[in-house]
């Protein structure tokens, strides 16, 4: 039997989090604002004489982001964990990457491991690109000579030799990205820990990335790969391991793990991710987003957003985006497009989205949304949630002929001319 390079058992990692009580700020009577705060200054005080994280809030909850987590990983293999934001992706990468501990379980890693799960994981600002280069391979565990050996062809794929021996505090996040990626992938690690991290980079150094990725695996060297790039996972996993509120629910197949995904996304109640798992300075949050679960192609279809806003802003923008199962953008809808405004908005309010035809073809779809201020020269993220909806298209006959294209996700109305090429007017 072939060793296995990863081994989880039961893994599990649990947080408390605090929450405010609803009846806090009511409180009128100064004994009970006193009796509250000696609880509050006992209870901290018992959790640092044991140890314990001091958390804030009225009441304390347990909230586990793994739950029983277990698969085998053999030498090699390119794993794909996939699933919605929220579900235990990114807590599943930091614990096999040594970053936080479980709360059960065990995860035994046989090999040199690299990761890169922020941008600028293990780079310190101060530092130039050189010897950030350096530090961040010492980090990974290589030698100076080795790391001297790969150091051409680390700043070469970076393309950030300009800025070489620039303190990295002044690199933009692409080029933060560049040299992470950079260093963690030709330093021949065993294992490759990659989360969503290449999604900060320009479309062109993504698919350098990607091809890379091929390169190091096709290397048989070992990939665990985080993506809402379902195109990107396809293509370079041969596995696929999906992810639902910090447990396992499919392990296969990529192509059979996508379309599960799918399948379980679309058949799931749209509840929010939390705060903690959202974009945005916090001014505004949204509530509440809902759309059919399932729907045919070519009717009307709403998409109900409600928010609300903290601090006073002159006509929010409300954007909306529609996302293939791929990973692909398909549209875009924003307020501030149809020059829809909403005047001085504080408190409770919403939007509705009607698309009149909705031109798509059969499949899974996701619904991302945000709320912007456009106080400032340039547009300010309040709350920003991806995959905050999803629905499915169902059935599909844009032309009353009982057929649809088996590719591509929109559905555009045209008509064919057949005739000569001389009455069409297409030249020789």
């Amino acid at each position: 039997m072939k060793k296995q390079i990863i081994q989880v058992e039961n893994l599990g990692k649990s947080y408390f989090v605090g929450h405010q009580s609803a009846d806090s700020e009511r409180y009128t009577a100064l004994r009970d604002v006193i009796g509250l705060q000696i609880k509050k200054l006992a209870r901290n005080a018992s959790d640092m004489a044991r140890g314990k994280q001091i958390i804030q809030g009225d009441n304390i909850e347990e909230f586990w982001a793994l739950k029983d987590v277990s698969f085998d990983v053999a030498p090699g293999e390119v794993v794909g964990i996939i699933g919605r934001n929220g579900a235990g992706k990114s807590t599943l990468l930091k614990v096999l990457s040594r970053i936080t501990e479980p709360t059960q379980g065990r995860a035994r890693l046989c090999g040199r491991v690299a990761s890169l799960l922020e941008v600028g994981t293990g780079f310190h600002p101060e530092l130039t690109g050189r010897e950030n280069v350096f530090l961040n391979g010492a980090i990974l565990g290589m030698g100076r000579s080795e790391i001297k050996r790969k150091f051409d062809e680390i700043v070469d794929f970076a393309e950030v030799e300009k800025f070489l021996d620039t303190p990295v505090k002044r690199y933009s996040s692409g080029m933060y990205v560049r040299l992470a990626f950079s260093v963690a992938a030709h330093l021949e690690p065993e294992i490759l820990v990659v989360d969503e991290v290449l999604a900060v980079g320009d479309i062109q150094f993504q698919r350098k990335c990607l091809g890379k990725m091929g390169q190091v695996a096709s290397g048989g060297r070992t990939i665990l790969f985080v993506s809402h790039n379902m195109s990107a996972v396809e293509n370079l996993c041969s596995r696929g391991v999906v992810l639902n509120q910090g447990s396992i629910t499919f392990d296969g197949n990529t192509k059979d793990a996508i379309a599960t995904y799918g399948s379980k996304a679309a058949s799931s109640s749209n509840s929010l991710p939390p705060i903690e798992s959202r974009q945005g300075n916090g001014t505004a949050r949204v509530t509440a987003v809902q759309c059919p679960a399932s729907v045919s192609s070519g009717v009307q279809f709403d998409i109900g957003i409600k928010f609300e806003v903290y601090d006073a802003t002159k006509s929010p923008d409300v954007r909306i985006s529609i996302y293939s199962h791929s990973g692909h953008c398909i549209a875009n809808f924003g307020t501030s497009y149809t020059s829809t405004p909403f005047g001085m908005v504080l408190g409770e309010a919403s939007a509705l989205l009607r698309i009149p035809n909705l031109a798509l073809n059969v499949g899974h779809y996701t619904v991302n949304v945000s709320i912007s201020d456009p106080s400032y020269s340039s547009d300010v993220i309040c709350d920003r949630i991806e995959e905050a909806a999803r629905f499915e298209i169902v059935t599909a006959d844009p032309f009353g002929t009982g057929k649809h294209p088996a590719v591509g996700s929109v559905l555009m109305p045209h008509t064919w001319l057949l005739a000569p090429p001389t009455q069409i007017g297409i030249d020789n």
